[in-house]
């Protein structure tokens, strides 16, 4: 008894000393491959159709999900630990800057897979010097301006193709007493990165030295041009009268009862979020967000999931025959049947692509741009980002100038606690 109590004690304490890293499994495999991701991410059921066929060859996985918010730190401790899982689990942005993904991870320029896929999820999974960091597997979506074609037919309007037509929309129809662009300052982040994406995806030299902290955003004059034309939006009543008070779960509502005639969201929201009411997804078409950052507008193509292969895993080449087996069309197409999303694969025909993205082609292949400002500016926060533009919206002295100000201070503190070269 005092024996099997001991084992008991002992095994409690082995899980407080890694269980921060790796949880405390007594079911893994010593001599399987390893896959870490968050919870959240592992949990989609195209990650569990492919996990699930894997283990029909007979292989072996150990899935590692760690809770979303402790995923970051804790991947980073089995990194510096010597830890790390031979499979890695990240989206392509700023905070894979703190992996050192030169150093700890295979490029994948190489692989057999790498033709079939998309230029898009490509150009999402690339670093500066053109080299693959790992395979994107995940769902892909179309960010731009949605907006309701029954209303538009209805007052005899067509989409906007400049800024200018865009400007005139918004005033049209606020004239007829509807919102022109449901903006959820309350909680939601992501609509200033969509302006802000031309700004440093048409000038990579632009992005270099604002990551080596050679300008800020205030040298930027795009940057000011934007945030006042976000100001003034705000003012002349074209995100409605409750922008502040509006967050996530009353975008559905505002739009399908028509009180809000457009959006700037992703298509796949329409097949996830989206409830009918008065409207429903059908209803709705694609045009490109205007911001006053580029005249004709932009498109952000998908933020991927990239499953990234450890250098230092003696496991490595079966790392690399996992992913050439999710990369194969027979087993993707499985795993993503029935699932909204722009195909990440050229092989890939077993998804649903929405009729808003299809009926847009032309548009989005001359106006997208690969996610740039939240995946490639060093020290970027959504959340303060959206904080500083809150602030804004409340009033008081904190114009476009002060909302430029803020946003380039919490970037920069953030750098520093990165240990970002330059600041």
């Amino acid at each position: 008894m005092k024996n099997k109590l001991a084992t008991i004690v002992l095994l409690v304490i082995l899980c407080l000393l890694v269980g921060a890293l790796v949880g405390c499994d007594p079911t893994l495999d010593s001599n399987a491959l390893n896959i870490l991701g968050k919870k959240s991410d592992l949990a989609k059921p195209y990650m569990t159709k492919i996990f699930d066929l894997y283990r029909q060859t007979g292989k072996k996985i150990n899935v590692i999900a760690v809770e979303d918010e402790e995923y970051e730190t804790t991947a980073l401790k089995m990194l510096k630990k010597g830890k790390m899982a031979d499979v890695f689990l990240h989206f392509h942005n700023a905070d894979l800057e703190m992996f050192d993904a030169k150093n700890n991870f295979l490029t994948l320029n190489d692989q057999q897979w790498m033709e079939d896929v998309t230029d898009s999820a490509k150009a999402y999974c690339t670093d500066a010097d053109g080299d693959m960091l790992g395979l994107p597997y995940w769902e892909s979506s179309v960010s731009g301006c949605y907006y309701n074609k029954k209303i538009f037919d209805s007052l005899g309007l067509e989409s906007a193709k400049t800024q200018e037509q865009f400007d005139n929309l918004c005033d049209l129809l606020v004239r007829r007493g509807i919102t022109p662009i449901c903006w959820p300052a309350n909680g939601c982040s992501w609509m200033i990165q969509f302006g802000m994406d031309p700004i440093f995806a048409d000038d990579p030299e632009l992005l270099e030295k604002l990551n080596s902290n050679e300008i800020t955003y205030a040298d930027i004059s795009a940057m000011t041009d934007m945030l006042r034309w976000i100001d003034e939006a705000e003012h002349n009543g074209w995100f409605g009268k409750d922008s502040l008070k509006k967050g996530w779960n009353e975008i559905s509502p505002t739009l399908n009862s028509g009180e809000a005639a457009m959006t700037f969201i992703w298509d796949t929201w329409f097949y996830t979020d989206f409830v009918d009411g008065k409207y429903t997804k059908e209803d709705f078409a694609l045009m490109p967000v205007f911001m006053n950052t580029t005249d004709g507008g932009t498109y952000e193509g998908g933020n991927l999931n990239m499953m990234m292969v450890n250098k230092n895993s003696p496991r490595m080449e079966q790392a690399l025959e996992f992913l050439q087996f999710c990369a194969t069309p027979a087993n993707y197409n499985v795993a993503f049947e029935g699932i909204s999303t722009v195909s990440v694969f050229k092989g890939q025909n077993t998804n649903i692509q929405s009729q808003m993205v299809t009926d847009a082609a032309a548009s989005i292949a001359a106006h997208e741009r690969v996610s740039t400002a939240s995946t490639k500016i060093i020290g970027y926060s959504a959340t303060k980002v959206a904080d500083a533009v809150h602030a804004m919206f409340a009033g008081g002295h904190f114009d476009a100038a002060q909302c430029l100000k803020q946003m380039d201070s919490d970037r920069i503190a953030e750098a520093i606690q990165l240990g970002a070269a330059g600041f």
